[in-house]
C-alpha cells in the first residue's frame, strides 16, 4: 500500500507540469459540423497567417499549445465554408466553445475566456438590433431629410445607437482591464460634431478636419496587441483613403503627422510606413502623382536611423529609387533631355518653343505603346499648330527597333534615343511604358501618368491657360 501511495505522489508532479504546459487549450463542440481540418488564422496589421490547426471529429476539436498564441483576434475556418472568431489575451487562452453549425455566431457559448465571452455577448446584443437598423437605414435612403418618415427613422436610429453605446459602457465598467475593452474602445469612431459657417451653412471641411484629428484618440500605440486585430488596419485604411483628400499635398501632410506620432512605437511605425508607402507606389496608385507620397515616406522614414526592419543595402537602393523619381514629380521643373534624333542630330526639350510640351516615353516592343502609337501621332497632328509640341524618348530598345517603330507608325515629331541611358537617367521616371508627361509654358510638369485618351483633355486645359 505504501508503495502505491509513493508511486502516486511521484507521478502527481508529472501530471501537474503536463497540464501547466497547455498555455492554450481551446475545446470546441460545433453541433452538426462535418469532419475535417480546422485552420486557426491570425492577423498582424493587414496580413493573415496560419497560427495553428486541428482536426474535427463528430463536431469536436481541440487546439492545444505549449506556447500561447500572441494576444489578438483569431478566426477559425471550419468545414462547410463557415468561420467564427475569438479574442484572447496572453493569460486568457483556456476555453470551451459550444455552438450549432446552423448558426455558429448566434448560438456560440463561451466558457473560460473573458475576452471572447464579452465579444460574443456584444455580438448577440447587436444581432437583435441589426434587422431594425437595416430597415431604418433603407427608410433614410429613400426619404428626404424634411419628411416625417425620415425624422422618425433618424430618431429611432439614434436611440438604438445610444443603447449600443450604453451596452458597451456596461461591459467596460464591469471589465475595465480586459483586452476586449481596449479592443472595442480602439475601434470606436469619434463623436460626429456639426460645425457651421457664419452664414449658417454646414462647414464640411472643418467637420472633416476635427473628426480626423480625434480619429486615433482611443488607440494606444504602445499596445501591440491591437496590431493582431483588424482594428488598426481598418482604421488606417479609412483614415488615409476616406478621411483624407486623395491628392499628394493632403496625403503627405496627414501621413507624415501620423507616422511621426508613431516613431516611439516601433511596430506601429513600421506598419504605418510600409502600408502607406505601398498604397502610393508608382504603378499601384490611381492618384495623380501619388508617387509623391511614396517618395516623401521613403526619403524621410526609410533611413538607417529609423527603418530598423531593413538593412543598409536595401535602404540605399530605396533611396536611389526615389531619387530617380523625385525629379519628375508634379509641380517640379521638367528636366531637360538632350539626345540624338533619328538623323543623329542632338535635340533638346528646352530647344522647343511651343507653350506646351508633351514628353512621350515608349518602348517599340511594348504592347500598350503599339496600341497607343497611332493615336499619339494623330493628337500631335491635331495640336501642333495650336501651340503643342511633342518630344519622344525611346527606352528599353536598340537603334534598329527604334527606327523601325518610328517609320511604321509615321511619327513626325522629335524622337530621341540614348543607348547609354545617361541622357534621361534620374530625369523623367518611367516604370511602365508608355509614360506621358505634360510641361507648361514655364516647363513645369503639370500632368503625368496619362493614357492617350486623357491627353487631349489636359492639352485643352493647358492651352486655355496660355490664352
Amino acid at each position: 500500500m505504501r508503495q502505491k501511495l509513493l508511486l502516486l505522489f511521484t507521478l502527481a508532479p508529472f501530471f501537474l507540469s503536463a497540464q501547466a504546459l497547455d498555455s492554450t487549450l481551446i475545446e470546441a463542440n460545433i453541433e452538426g459540423m462535418a469532419n475535417g481540418k480546422i485552420r486557426v488564422v491570425g492577423i498582424f496589421g493587414e496580413q493573415n497567417f496560419l497560427a495553428d490547426s486541428a482536426v474535427a471529429v463528430d463536431g469536436r476539436f481541440t487546439v492545444r499549445r505549449t506556447s500561447p498564441l500572441s494576444p489578438g483576434f483569431y478566426t477559425f475556418l471550419i468545414p462547410g465554408n463557415k468561420s467564427f472568431s475569438i479574442l484572447v489575451d496572453k493569460n486568457d487562452q483556456r476555453m470551451q466553445l459550444q455552438a450549432k453549425f446552423s448558426d455558429v455566431i448566434g448560438s456560440m457559448r463561451v466558457t473560460g475566456c473573458t475576452n471572447t465571452e464579452q465579444m460574443y455577448r456584444n455580438f448577440r446584443y447587436q444581432m437583435t438590433q441589426d434587422p431594425e437598423l437595416g430597415r431604418l437605414g433603407e427608410t433614410l435612403r429613400k426619404t428626404t431629410a424634411d419628411s416625417e418618415d425620415y425624422k422618425a427613422a433618424k430618431k429611432r436610429q439614434t436611440e438604438i445607437l445610444e443603447q449600443r453605446k450604453m451596452h458597451l459602457d456596461s461591459i467596460y465598467k464591469e471589465y475595465p482591464d480586459a483586452f476586449f475593452t481596449v479592443y472595442k474602445k480602439s475601434g470606436q469612431n469619434p463623436d460626429f460634431v456639426e460645425y457651421f459657417k457664419p452664414n449658417g451653412d454646414i462647414d464640411t471641411i472643418r467637420q472633416l478636419v476635427k473628426y480626423r484629428d480625434k480619429f486615433w484618440d482611443n488607440v494606444d500605440f504602445s499596445d501591440e496587441r491591437l496590431l493582431h486585430t483588424p482594428v488598426v488596419a481598418n482604421k488606417l485604411k479609412r483614415y488615409i483613403k476616406e478621411l483624407t483628400p486623395q491628392q499628394p499635398d493632403s496625403l503627405i501632410k496627414v501621413s507624415d503627422a501620423l507616422i511621426r506620432k508613431a516613431i516611439p512605437h516601433k511596430e506601429y511605425f513600421k506598419f504605418f510606413c510600409n502600408w502607406i508607402a505601398l498604397q502610393y507606389e508608382n504603378g499601384k496608385t490611381t492618384v495623380m502623382d501619388g508617387e509623391a507620397v511614396y517618395v516623401h515616406i521613403i526619403k524621410n522614414f526609410f533611413t538607417p536611423e529609423l527603418a530598423y526592419w531593413s538593412n543598409a543595402e536595401e535602404l540605399k537602393g530605396l533611396q536611389k529609387h526615389v531619387g530617380e523619381m523625385e525629379a519628375s514629380l508634379l509641380g517640379r521643373k521638367g528636366p531637360d533631355v538632350r539626345a540624338n534624333d533619328i538623323n543623329g542630330i542632338p535635340k533638346s526639350i528646352y530647344e522647343k518653343t511651343a507653350p506646351v510640351i508633351v514628353v512621350f516615353m515608349f518602348s517599340p516592343t511594348c504592347e500598350h505603346c503599339i496600341e497607343e502609337a497611332p493615336n499619339i501621332q494623330r493628337i500631335y497632328e491635331k495640336y501642333k499648330s495650336r501651340g503643342v509640341d511633342f518630344y519622344g524618348i525611346a527606352v528599353s530598345t536598340n537603334e534598329a527597333e527604334w527606327k523601325a517603330f518610328i517609320k511604321q507608325y509615321g511619327f513626325t515629331f522629335t524622337n530621341v534615343y540614348d543607348p547609354t541611358n545617361r541622357a534621361i537617367y534620374a530625369k523623367y521616371y518611367v516604370d511602365n511604358t508608355p509614360e506621358i508627361y505634360v510641361l507648361n509654358k514655364d516647363r513645369i510638369i503639370v500632368s503625368k501618368n496619362l493614357k492617350d485618351t486623357q491627353l487631349e483633355t489636359v492639352l485643352e486645359r493647358e492651352l486655355k491657360k496660355v490664352k
